[in-house]
């Protein structure tokens, strides 16, 4: 390979990146804050059907330590 194809294929590469980072720079940014109160806001309003024991359901929630007795384990 020439030097000028060395050369040219770098430019290259380099313009690919650029039009990349261009890309990355256009796209909508949220502020951290925002997005966790989005996230909070939508766990509280939203029943989660696999932790049932949080959204009080009639069913036992299989998932979580049965609470009878003290709890206490002796070994």
């Amino acid at each position: 390979m020439s030097k000028q194809s060395i050369s040219e294929t770098k430019l290259r590469k380099l313009l690919e990146l650029n039009e990349k980072l261009k890309e990355q720079l256009e796209l909508s940014r949220v502020p951290v804050s925002e997005a966790s109160k989005s996230l909070i806001d939508y766990c509280q309003t939203n029943q989660d059907r696999m932790v049932p024991s949080v959204w009080g359901s009639r069913h036992p929630d299989p998932f979580t330590e049965p609470t009878a007795g003290c709890g206490c384990i002796l070994m």
